[in-house]
């Protein structure tokens, strides 16, 4: 009888230390720490803007200090329309947040992170004004650098960054935008002065580099809106880049926070530079996969075969169907494989980013194949 209560009373305990784990994993990375120690990663902070409280969230790299006198570049990032709320989390699960988790290392930047009320959007004057009172508010607890504060956005947030770069063009060192433009969504009247209105954003910003990037077939967002703006700038000798995401729609962020020059950029155009800046329009489209190359029949049998994971168990079966070459798991899901080269295979109807690398041995016989994405990587041993 004691040995059951014990275990009852320790099942519980655990619950409930999983339970307040849980709710703070979805704030941040990790769970609390000791009163001695300094919290990093993502944290719960409040506004009182207005007579109003507003939550949201603030991410700290985890090699900030309180006690240096260390000055720290920083990010305002709004999110879109689908994370608005009350609760102060949602805008942490999308865009640059989701970047951060998975690739902390590329991101040493301060980054507040504001969220919208469902009833408002960014572009409503308050709405701008209380972002930029968070961005203020944090930047003087935790040593912002304004050399190096920049603006981010996406989709709804889009829209709201454009509004506070033309608002407070001295404000940010750099500008990233994805998937977002000056002709609201909700203000189709504003496309009557689509000849005028992206000279207006393009004059008020001068040289501050401008990076967007857009989904070609995006219904939600037109992909017009950044060609005009694109226009606007390389016509006033502005400083711009426009990256267009063959085949993506509307969440074209995913790719964008993701790509690992992102951050190097903006750090690349501390505010002090802006002197020198030079005119820039470089518009780039990107396509979705690269040309397939042909392989031969030999070459298509010698990659044919059963390969093991790391503990010796099958991974994946490696099969080919005429000219084609398919992967098969170990739950029996199908994917097609195509050569980018004789050294690197790729899932044309898959995503964008995954790789297959050949491994070979002195000889040229395949011995392993090495599963790539932006996130993990798996080895197999060919049996």
């Amino acid at each position: 009888m004691h040995r059951f209560l014990g275990v009852l009373l320790g099942s519980c305990a655990a619950f409930g230390f999983l339970c307040s784990g849980s709710a703070f994993a979805m704030a941040g990375r990790g769970f609390a720490h000791p009163s001695h120690m300094q919290e990093t990663g993502f944290l719960n902070r409040t506004l009182q803007f207005h007579g109003t409280t507003y939550r949201f969230q603030i991410y700290l790299p985890e090699e900030y200090k309180r006690n240096d006198r260390r000055l720290w570049p920083m990010i305002l990032f709004l999110h879109g329309r689908g994370e608005r709320g009350s609760e102060g989390m949602w805008q942490t699960q999308v865009g640059l947040p989701a970047a951060i988790r998975d690739h902390p290392d590329r991101w040493p930047f301060i980054v507040v992170m504001p969220q919208c009320p469902q009833e408002h959007y960014w572009t409503d004057p308050g709405m701008l004004r209380m972002a930029i009172a968070a961005l203020d508010q944090e930047s003087a607890e935790f040593r912002g650098d304004p050399n190096r504060t920049y603006l981010t956005g996406l989709s709804l947030g889009g829209y709201g960054a454009w509004e506070l770069a033309r608002l407070y063009p001295q404000r940010w060192a750099a500008i990233a935008i994805a998937a977002g433009g000056i002709f609201w969504s909700y203000a189709p009247q504003r496309w009557k002065q689509s000849s005028t209105l992206p000279a207006e954003y393009a004059q008020a910003l001068g040289r501050t580099p401008v990076w967007l990037f857009h989904g070609s077939d995006d219904p939600v967002v037109p992909i017009r809106e950044d060609e005009l703006l694109f226009q606007a700038f390389k016509a006033s000798g502005g400083h711009i880049r426009l990256w267009i995401y063959q085949g993506l729609k509307h969440d074209c962020w995913s790719r964008a926070f993701d790509e690992p020059e992102l951050p190097r950029w903006l750090l690349e155009h501390p505010r002090e530079t802006r002197a020198e800046e030079h005119a820039l329009a470089d518009r780039v489209v990107i396509p979705l996969h690269p040309p397939a190359l042909q392989l031969t029949s030999q070459q298509l049998d010698s990659l044919t075969g059963q390969y093991d994971d790391d503990q010796g168990q099958l991974a994946v079966t490696i099969f080919r169907l005429g000219d084609q070459l398919f992967q098969r798991d170990i739950h029996g899901n199908t994917s097609e494989l195509a050569a980018e080269s004789l050294s690197t295979l790729f899932y044309p109807n898959g995503s964008s980013t995954s790789r297959v690398l050949v491994e070979r041995d002195p000889e040229g016989r395949i011995t392993a194949l090495i599963y790539r994405d932006d996130r993990r990587h798996e080895w197999w041993r060919r049996r």
